[in-house]
């Protein structure tokens, strides 16, 4: 490579030059400048064309003393989970936890934050509980979902927070507590159980199948352990998209009130329903069990961290104290700009646009894997949120598979990270609402062909 012999400084050809000595398009080799540039290996001056960027030699850097200043490291769970890996466009991404831009509110969005940029949020600082509005629209969701003879929540039962990942670490470390025991269905979603190991809580698995948790092994564990909690995702959890049915999510309240216990109830896809609405045990709460969390990243914009916790009673206290010292306030101009977003007329519209596209994307990606994997199969129909939960043979080397899906342009989520102790099964999990819902069909096929391959090297 010239570049690579070339003295620092030296003047590149011209782009027309490069076109004709190389047989390119002016395109491609635009392309290959910019690649260059972000690389640091030439630089732009304007006006004068792009030469071979000058090495300043750095002082060589002795970090070590940090490994004694740190000490071992007090917590394992990894926090680089693979749905949240950023790929290039070429590649078909089925990893991620997020719907796609395609997928979100984008014009509405853009207009909430113009507006709330150009309001008083923009200058002043919120109540550290929240904004009333945005707290009273919260209480009025749930309290929609509120039957007959039970007592709907209020705003100031509710919470805002910066994300529903910080409210997990607060939950945890305000009702269960370093060294205390945290009850959670396995397989369970990651991000919790990174923040229980955050937080220094040990996790007891609690099998669930296609209805819910098994309800005698959750009525023995809080028996065995004395657990203050159980943490879960009775609507399309994650990663398996099970729904808890009415008399299964009320028989665990029941166990969970038997033992005078909490509930953290976590209703991250309430705004992606498919065929079945999210019905949040929350609304059939009163003692104060049920701890609700909701978050708006996901639906309204992930540029928009907004959550709100719904909590009654000396609990709702402790949490506000503990969000206070870690956050203080959550962002005025995020939480007019969420606000105006789920208060226009617009949102409804756009929820029920959203309803038929996930319906459409979740049936292509399940005909293409059975299609395309004859031997993975697909225990739960997901009716409401991002993913698909697909099983594969016992003894398939997930890390190898992964390895070969990504060489062939393919990224998948591996499901051994969604188990807090050991794994059940071979799983990998598959985001519908991902960006390209054409390549589906292409993407089960080299799936297939990966799992030949890792099965043979």
């Amino acid at each position: 490579m010239w570049i690579a012999s070339a003295a620092p400084g030296a003047q590149l050809p011209t782009t027309r030059e490069l076109t004709a000595r190389h047989s390119a398009s002016p395109v491609t080799v635009q392309k290959a400048l910019r690649t260059l540039v972000a690389q640091g290996v030439i630089e732009t001056r304007p006006g004068a064309g792009a030469f071979v960027r000058t090495v300043r030699r750095a002082r060589s850097q002795d970090f070590a003393w940090q490994t004694a200043a740190l000490g071992a490291q007090a917590w394992t769970a990894s926090a680089s989970s693979a749905a949240l890996r950023a790929v290039s466009t070429e590649m078909i991404a089925l990893h991620s936890g997020y719907p796609d831009r395609e997928l979100l509110p984008e014009r509405l969005v853009r207009a909430a934050i113009t507006r709330a940029a150009r309001g008083d949020s923009a200058v002043s600082r919120p109540p550290s509980a929240g904004m009333p509005e945005l707290q009273s629209w919260v209480a009025m969701e749930l309290g929609r979902q509120t039957p007959a003879g039970f007592s709907t929540p209020t705003a100031r039962d509710v919470i805002v927070l910066p994300g529903s990942q910080l409210g997990l670490g607060s939950l945890f470390r305000s009702i269960v507590g370093a060294g205390g025991v945290l009850l959670v269905e396995s397989p369970t979603y990651w991000g919790a159980i990174l923040a229980a190991s955050q937080v220094g809580v040990t996790l007891v698995p609690v099998s669930t199948g296609v209805d819910g948790p098994d309800l005698e092994a959750l009525d023995r564990a809080f028996t065995e352990t004395g657990a203050r909690a159980f943490y879960a995702q009775p609507s399309f959890a994650n990663p398996t998209g099970v729904q808890w049915g009415r008399p299964h999510a009320d028989a665990v309240l029941g166990i969970v009130r038997a033992h005078r216990a909490f509930l953290i109830e976590d209703d991250w896809a309430h705004d992606f329903a498919i065929t079945s609405d999210a019905s949040p045990l929350a609304a059939r709460d009163d003692g104060g069990h049920v701890v609700y969390l909701r978050s708006l990243t996901k639906s309204v914009s992930p540029t928009i961290r907004v959550a709100a916790i719904v909590a009654r009673g000396p609990l709702r206290e402790r949490l506000l104290a503990d969000l206070q010292a870690q956050t203080m306030y959550v962002s005025g101009v995020l939480q007019a700009a969420a606000l105006e977003v789920v208060t226009q007329p617009a949102w409804n519209t756009h929820l029920r646009g959203l309803r038929q596209q996930l319906a459409a994307r979740r049936d292509l990606l399940i005909d293409a894997v059975h299609t395309r994997i004859p031997t993975a199969s697909i225990e739960v129909i997901p009716a409401g949120g991002l993913n698909l939960w697909v099983r594969l043979d016992d003894d398939t080397d997930l890390v190898r598979l992964a390895r070969e899906c990504e060489a062939r342009a393919v990224m998948i989520a591996t499901g051994d990270e969604w188990f807090p102790a050991e794994p059940t099964g071979r799983y990998i999990r598959l985001n519908f609402a991902g960006p390209n819902p054409g390549a589906f069909d292409t993407a089960a096929q080299r799936i297939g062909e990966a799992l030949v391959a890792a099965a043979s090297s």
